[in-house]
This record gives structure tokens, C-alpha cells and sequence, in this order.
């Protein structure tokens, strides 16, 4: 799911006649085989974006975790990824479009406001399922841009995403971004609950989504 935060603390801040390492960013789109061959690079950009400092054994296990689940992400129709670099990889934003059938909606608490169903009938909507950016004072630009980039290479009328509820900071810095809360999800493997947020991405589909908009953010504290 969406990690668009870096870890908590105060991040390094150049001095005035440092180059800021973030001023130079490229954003690079990359096939499946790319992000393949990338794995284990963008696996160590996930342990270095976690917020809270973790013990050797728990971030060998969230480290295996995200590979397995990166593996499964690019296995899916339509998987895209850009990457952010400098002289080295700094971020990356990845997902896929979400099929049809609606079947991404599974575990949807309600019923899912007929505007997005309408989208996700007509292959319109397109699932991120992570942002990740090295922690430095530029990173909320940096992730933002990704964002932007990888909906925009797929001309989605929404975007996706699903994030912990306990992440406010993630939370704050979508809300920042124009994504809307939907409604809550229940994914089978297990029982955790997301947030859904959904990303309006031109003016009809914004219009689509405005009585949404009005209490979108009125249902859930933080």
C-alpha cells in the first residue's frame, strides 16, 4: 500500500553552498523487466523511507515483504513504475489499472459510490500501490511529481490508492494532493482495513465526484 512519507526526524538540510541532491531528479519510466533487474535497489529505498526505526530481524522481514509484494504487483496487466534519480535512485511510484471487473474493489465497506463504479467499468481507473522517495527536504515534491507522472503516462480519468489509517502523515500529504477518502477496504488476506482514497484527474471526472468531495474527509478523525 501507499508509503509516501519519510521516516520520522529532522532530515539533513544542505548548507548554502551545498547542491541540494534533490535539485537535479529525473523521472525515468521503466518497464516490468527493468523493475525486476531494479528489485533489490528499490527494496533498500523501502526500508530507508519507513518512519520509525526498527529492529535488524522486523526490516529484513518488511524488506522480504515488499519484494513479494513488488513481484506480485508486476506480474499484473498493465504493471508501470517511474523512478526518480539523481546519480543514484532517490524515489519510485508504481501500480497498475485497475481491471473492469472491479474485482480491486473487493472488500469495499458498502456499496462503492456509482461514479467510481462507472469509472472502473469503462478501465478508467488506475491503482497505485506505492510511493516511495529517500527522506530529504524535498521529498513531498518529489513524490507529488511521481505521482503525477505515473497517472498521466496512462491518461486515467482516477487514481487509486489504499492507505493505512494510522498514517496520518501519508494521509495529510494525499489530502494536500486532491485525493478524496471513499470509503474503507478489507483486503481477504488478512484483517487489516485501508482507506481507500481515489484521485480525480480532469474536470469531468471531478464534477462526477463533487457531492463526494463536499464530506470526504468528515467521516474519520486525524
Amino acid at each position: 500500500m501507499v508509503k509516501a512519507q519519510p521516516r520520522q526526524g529532522q532530515p539533513h538540510k544542505p548548507l548554502a553552498d551545498e547542491p541540494s541532491t534533490m535539485d537535479a531528479v529525473r523521472l525515468r519510466r521503466v518497464n516490468r523487466w527493468l523493475a525486476q533487474g531494479l528489485s533489490g535497489e528499490l527494496a533498500d529505498l523501502y526500508v530507508d523511507s519507513r518512519e520509525t526505526p526498527a529492529p535488524e530481524a522486523y526490516r529484513s522481514r518488511s524488506r522480504q515483504d515488499f519484494l513479494n509484494r513488488l513481484t506480485g504487483d508486476i506480474r499484473r496487466p498493465g504493471f508501470a513504475m517511474v523512478i526518480a534519480e539523481t546519480d543514484h535512485l532517490v524515489g519510485c511510484a508504481f501500480g497498475f489499472p485497475v481491471g473492469s471487473d472491479g474485482f480491486w474493489w473487493l472488500g469495499f465497506d458498502g456499496a462503492l459510490p456509482q461514479s467510481i463504479e462507472q469509472l472502473t467499468a469503462s478501465g478508467g481507473v488506475f491503482a497505485i500501490t506505492s510511493i516511495l522517495v529517500q527522506p530529504h527536504p524535498q521529498d513531498q515534491d518529489v513524490a507529488r511529481r511521481l505521482q503525477e507522472r505515473l497517472l498521466s503516462d496512462h491518461q486515467a480519468s482516477l487514481g487509486a490508492t489504499l492507505v493505512d489509517p494510522d498514517d496520518h502523515r501519508t494521509l495529510a500529504s494525499l489530502r494536500s494532493w486532491g485525493w478524496l477518502n471513499v470509503g474503507e477496504m478489507w483486503r481477504p488476506a488478512g484483517p487489516t482495513m485501508f482507506r481507500a482514497l481515489a484521485l480525480p484527474l480532469g474536470e469531468r471526472t471531478t464534477a462526477g465526484l463533487d457531492g463526494l468531495a463536499h464530506d470526504a474527509w468528515t467521516r474519520w478523525p486525524g
